[in-house]
């Protein structure tokens, strides 16, 4: 890492780190330039699934309000209405800080300045480029449905195509 300027040195995953953004404990990894967009991908789909089970417990609950209480439900009618009201606060609170975290993502992707940049208000190493270009260099080139897709793909300008990156 000392030779080469761009690569930034972590003690928790133990590797240099082409433009390192973080350390996030959920996946227990340091995200940086070959797997951001799997993080990123990562936090929008954990934001649309507790979405989703906001939208489904409002359901339920409108559900079990314009029905008896005890066909909704095995459970008795407080119970479930705690149930509920405990489930709506963890999907909203997974739902709030996924956005967040998804935001800040495509806010540091089309600025192109990582996280630790941003915090320790470094200068970038690397040339600036235009958004549209940093979405290309995270999510791949063309634009096309795989930037939605979570597997990996090989990568066609950096390595073997027979070779997938992870």
């Amino acid at each position: 890492c000392a030779i080469n300027k761009d690569l930034y040195s972590f003690s928790v995953c133990k590797r240099c780190i082409r433009k390192m953004d973080h350390h996030c404990p959920w996946v227990n990894n340091c995200v940086g330039e070959n797997n951001q967009k799997y993080f990123v991908l990562f936090t929008m789909y954990i934001a649309l699934i507790s979405l989703h089970a906001l939208i489904m417990v409002g359901f339920h609950f409108l559900y079990c309000f314009e029905e008896d209480w005890t066909k909704c439900s095995s459970f008795s009618p407080p119970t479930t209405v705690i149930l509920l009201i405990l489930l709506c606060f963890e999907a909203l609170l997974f739902l709030i800080f996924t956005s967040v975290m998804f935001g800040t993502q495509v806010h540091s992707i089309c600025t192109d300045e990582t996280g630790i940049e941003q915090l320790k208000k470094e200068e970038r190493r690397w040339a600036k480029k235009t958004k549209w270009m940093n979405m290309k260099a995270v999510f791949g080139h063309p634009f096309s449905i795989a930037w939605l897709s979570p597997f990996a793909t090989p990568d066609q300008g950096k390595a073997d195509p027979y070779q997938y990156v992870v």
